[in-house]
């Protein structure tokens, strides 16, 4: 595979152009250092809070959280002794001062401990620079992704605006905590205490790096980054090791709002929404966020990139959408690339129902659905089917990443009422078309749930789904582990503790 990162001959100027823009460069382009004050959020908030019991997953925590037994109903299976991470955004209030998105709240590491005498619950925010300055001032001094804050400190790179809030990821034998616009935070495993910013390589330090890194059955990362205001797409393959392999960035054309990636067996595959991001936008004063543009005429494009020719991308369109999260991608002896996504008509929640949650409103606006697409490079022509469920935070079994794949795993909305979020977890069969589910009822908020393979067994979904999901009526965060082929008899094993953790997002599971 060629060596971008050492044949790149305008690498240094296009990572100048990352750095810089990549740091948005606020105070340069006029942004404002005292523009609006979120304390109307906290009071509207607070307002909704006795009529509508779902914010309780939103109102978020101020410190790290002590230790806590977990009540165990069941004997968990050996092969989970371990433990469950999960990162989110937790600290959604300072001083008095709310932010304006969900995705601004500072990230709290979550750690459920698995081992022979139960589960035990804490956690711990990672001490990110925006976390350090926000603490010592006692409010948010910082400007977020989707806010301004009055008398904010002037950010000096994406790192001063990194959360690192979205996931966690071991790789390496490192552990790390994921965003989506700045570097991963190192932390230590045992103590979950942060290390600082992961530095790839000195020409790549600060260069976005994904929440969303995809990992080979040989070990092999890849992942991405997006530097809006440069145009630009980093790209990164990590050896088994921990070791960078290559690092380099393309110029993409209205660069747009990327979360997740896929891989195949020889190519990367990226979904474009058109929520593109614009220059002028951002200097009249508008959040990063705000300074993204919906247009549908655009459609949703697709960009395919063979791995060993990073510099040569093919193009196709689907029709207008957006898309959080992929699932998985593979391709055929006849060069169709197969993925499956959760794809919305519009980025409605991105833009605006994700604000509305820290006011304590909840939005009707359609949810994503689990949607089948297929991408012919001889053909060169791209199709998509949407099914009917209403579903996000798709997971397979991580041995089938860039191969061919039968089973997905979802949280899965049936019907929780008026309020956000999903009320049970899926299996679908890609091939069979059938939906095996589990509802856990309208007053539990489910999480992200994963697969987690038994040991010693090679056939595709043998093993476990496991998370957890909040219990609004009784305020109460549980645990649960499914067989994961008979996800409709329940949980064959649960736990619970007497907290409400805020609603999260990412997790893995690390073995003991």
């Amino acid at each position: 595979m060629q060596d971008f990162l050492s044949h790149d001959t305008t690498r240094r100027s296009a990572l100048q152009r990352l750095l810089g823009a990549g740091a948005l460069s606020l105070p340069a382009l006029g942004l404002p250092l005292a523009a609006r004050a979120d304390a109307a959020t906290a009071q509207a908030f607070e307002a909704q809070r006795a009529a509508h019991p779902w914010t309780q997953a939103f109102v978020g925590v101020q410190a790290d959280v002590a230790p806590m037994a977990m009540t165990l109903h069941g004997k968990l299976p050996p092969a989970l002794h371990g433990a469950l991470l999960r990162n989110g955004p937790a600290r959604h209030q300072l001083g008095g001062m709310r932010y304006h998105h969900w995705f601004d709240g500072d990230g709290l590491l979550q750690r459920y401990k698995l081992g022979p005498t139960g589960i035990t619950h804490e956690g711990r925010f990672v001490r990110t620079e925006k976390y350090l300055a926000d603490t010592a001032a006692g409010k948010p001094v910082i400007s977020g992704f989707g806010t301004f804050l009055a008398d904010g400190k002037p950010p000096t790179g994406p790192d001063s605006l990194n959360v690192a809030n979205t996931s966690v990821v071991k790789h390496g034998g490192e552990l790390m905590a994921l965003w989506e616009g700045g570097s991963a935070y190192r932390l230590d495993e045992a103590t979950l205490e942060t290390r600082g910013v992961k530095t790839w390589s000195p020409d790549f330090a600060g260069v976005p790096f994904s929440a969303h890194p995809r990992i080979e059955p040989d070990g092999t990362m890849w992942n991405f980054g997006v530097s809006a205001m440069a145009g630009r797409l980093a790209l990164y393959r990590v050896r088994p090791d921990g070791v960078l392999a290559t690092a380099t960035t393309l110029a993409v054309p209205d660069i747009a709002m990327v979360h997740d990636f896929a891989v195949t067996e020889k190519h990367l595959v990226f979904l474009l929404p058109p929520l593109v991001f614009d220059v002028a936008r951002m200097k009249s004063k508008m959040s990063f966020l705000d300074a993204h543009v919906w247009k549908p005429q655009l459609g949703l494009r697709v960009l395919v990139l063979p791995k060993d020719a990073l510099d040569k991308p093919q193009w196709f369109e689907l029709p207008t959408g957006f898309v959080f999260h992929i699932g998985n991608a593979w391709e055929d002896p006849d060069g169709v690339i197969r993925l499956d996504c959760m794809r919305a008509a519009d980025a409605w929640h991105a833009t605006v129902g994700l604000k509305e949650v820290m006011r304590g409103h909840f939005g009707t606006e359609e949810f994503a659905h689990l949607t089948l697409v297929e991408i012919d490079l001889k053909a060169r022509r791209a199709r998509q089917q949407v099914l009917p469920q209403a579903s996000e935070f798709p997971r397979i079994d991580p041995r089938r990443v860039g191969q061919r794949h039968q089973q997905l795993f979802a949280a899965l909305r049936l019907s929780p009422g008026d309020r956000p979020g999903y009320d049970a977890v899926m299996r679908h069969d890609i091939g069979r078309g059938h939906t095996d589910h589990y509802r856990y009822g309208a007053d539990v908020m489910v999480e992200e749930h994963l697969f987690v393979p038994r040991p010693g067994s090679t056939r595709e979904g043998d093993g476990w789904l496991v998370g957890t999901a909040l219990d609004l009526a009784k305020g109460r965060t549980l645990f649960s582990v499914f067989e994961a082929q008979r996800l409709a008899d329940g949980p064959v094993v649960q736990a619970e503790m007497p907290r409400l953790m805020p609603f999260g997002l990412h997790a893995i599971h690390v073995a003991a």
